[in-house]
């Protein structure tokens, strides 16, 4: 129910234009196998679509979550990346390498989620995420992360 802020979130397009880019770079530095990307990017595709824009956080991961002795939620940090945009990308971040609690979230989420939308966002981050973290020092293909998502990508 909050005002979404002046600034805008990035669009589809621009998301489109990234996510051509890194699947361009990871398929030209053998990063990962070339039916794993191009599978990966068919799904992806479907979260570009127009949603209705809602005051997101843009980087909603676990790590950004603070909460008390009763699971209760007291802090969110690391605003950064706040603006215009889709609610499913913010569940999908928090969910992401752990599709097992994708069905607790949604439960509590009090609205219809399109589960395969969340989906999507899930192979749109991994790819998109993959060059970053590889240049940064992380392991992309540690347990959980970006690679097992994007191998369990259905």
């Amino acid at each position: 129910e909050a005002p979404l802020p002046p600034w805008p979130g990035r669009s589809a397009d621009a998301l489109a234009a990234e996510l051509e880019r890194e699947c361009d770079w990871l398929l030209a530095h053998e990063a990962l196998p070339a039916g794993l990307v191009t599978r990966n990017r068919r799904i992806a595709e479907a979260a570009l679509r127009p949603w209705e824009p809602v005051f997101v956080h843009g980087d909603l991961q676990i790590t950004h979550v603070f909460t008390g002795d009763d699971d209760e939620v007291t802090g969110i940090i690391d605003w950064s990346e706040a603006a215009r945009g889709d609610a499913l990308f913010d569940l999908a971040t928090l969910t992401l390498g752990h599709e097992e609690r994708l069905g607790d979230l949604v439960a509590g989420y009090g609205t219809d989620v399109d589960l395969d939308l969340v989906r999507a966002w899930w192979s749109l981050r991994s790819l998109t995420a993959y060059r970053w973290l590889i240049q940064h020092g992380f392991d992309p293909g540690a347990p959980g992360c970006e690679l097992d998502v994007l191998r369990a990508a259905r």
